[in-house]
C-alpha cells in the first residue's frame, strides 16, 4: 500500500507491552504510525515498526503532562488521525498512606489527565472530519475496588466509565470508542508498580501480543469493549454482583506486599 493510501495511528505508551504490540498490529494492517513513551527506547521500538513497512514518527514526552501532550500533537503535523490508541498509562502498588504522592499523582496525571486531554485534542478533529476509531487501554481492575493498588484501580474505573459514556455520546458520528480491558498481562507494569512480591506479581500473565490482537480487532470491528481472557471475563462477572468490601478483601489477597511469598 502507498504511503499515502495508509492511514494515520497515534500509538502511546508503544515502547515496550501492550502499546508496542498495538503499534505493530497497526503497521501490519496497514497504519503509519505517531508512536509515543516517557522512555528512550520509543525510538528503538520505532524501527522495528518502520521494518513492517509503515512509516514511522517517534515522540519521546511526558503524556502525564500537558506540555507533553501538546508535543505529541505538535509531531500530528495536520495529518488526519485515523486511529488513536491511548494506551500510556503506569501503575502503583502498596498502601495509599505508604505511597509517596507525586509518585501517585503522576498515576492520576498519566492514566487520566494526560488520557483525556489527549482523546479531547485529537477526537474533536475526528469529529469535523466526522471518521475516526479511538482505543482505550481500560482494565479489569476498573471494576474492582483495589486495595493496595488504590489508585491504580481508581483511575482505570474512571477510563473504563469514560470509554462507554464518550462512546454513547458520539454514536450519531462515524466515530467509533472502543475500551480494552485486561486483566495481569506479561509487561514492566507489575515491576515498575514496585509489586513484584505480591501474589498478582508472581502469577501466570497473558501475552500481551494476544491481548493487543483482541484490542485491535474490536477496534477495527468499531465494538464497544473487549476483555482478554476468560478467566478475566468471569472476574468482570463476579464483580457485578459480589458487594465492593468483598471485592476489596479479595483484591489484597492479591495486591498486598509479601502475599507472593505466602
Amino acid at each position: 500500500m502507498a504511503s499515502q493510501e495508509r492511514g494515520l495511528a497515534i500509538v502511546t505508551g508503544a515502547s515496550t507491552g501492550i502499546g508496542y504490540e498495538l503499534a505493530k498490529c497497526c503497521a501490519e494492517n496497514g497504519f503509519d504510525l505517531l508512536v509515543a513513551a516517557d522512555e528512550p527506547e520509543i525510538e528503538t521500538a520505532a524501527q522495528d515498526f518502520r521494518a513492517l513497512g509503515a512509516r514511522v514518527d517517534a515522540v519521546q514526552a511526558d503524556l502525564a503532562t500537558i506540555e507533553g501532550v501538546d508535543r505529541l500533537c505538535a509531531a500530528i503535523g495536520g495529518r488526519p488521525v485515523d486511529a488513536l490508541l491511548a494506551n500510556a498509562g503506569r501503575g502503583l502498588g502498596k498502601g495509599f498512606l505508604d505511597e509517596d504522592f507525586d509518585a501517585a499523582r503522576h498515576v492520576v496525571d498519566t492514566n487520566v489527565t494526560g488520557t483525556i486531554y489527549l482523546i479531547h485534542r485529537v477526537g474533536r478533529d475526528m469529529r469535523a472530519r466526522n471518521k475516526g476509531r479511538i482505543l482505550i487501554t481500560g482494565s479489569i481492575a476498573g471494576f474492582m475496588p483495589g486495595a493496595f493498588q488504590a489508585v491504580y484501580n481508581g483511575t482505570k474505573a474512571f477510563l473504563d466509565s469514560f470509554s462507554f459514556a464518550l462512546r454513547n455520546e458520539l454514536k450519531e458520528t462515524d466515530i467509533t470508542v472502543t475500551c480494552l480491558m485486561p486483566g495481569p498481562t506479561d509487561t514492566e507494569f507489575f515491576e515498575r508498580a514496585d509489586m513484584m512480591d505480591t501474589k498478582v506479581g508472581q502469577q501466570k500473565k497473558d501475552d500481551p501480543a494476544y491481548v493487543a490482537k483482541l484490542g485491535f480487532d474490536a477496534m477495527m470491528k468499531g465494538e464497544g469493549d473487549v476483555v482478554a481472557g476468560w478467566k478475566n471475563k468471569m472476574q468482570v462477572a463476579a464483580a457485578h454482583v459480589m458487594p465492593a468490601e468483598m471485592l476489596a478483601e479479595q483484591h489484597r489477597k492479591m495486591a498486598a506486599p509479601g502475599t507472593g511469598r505466602t
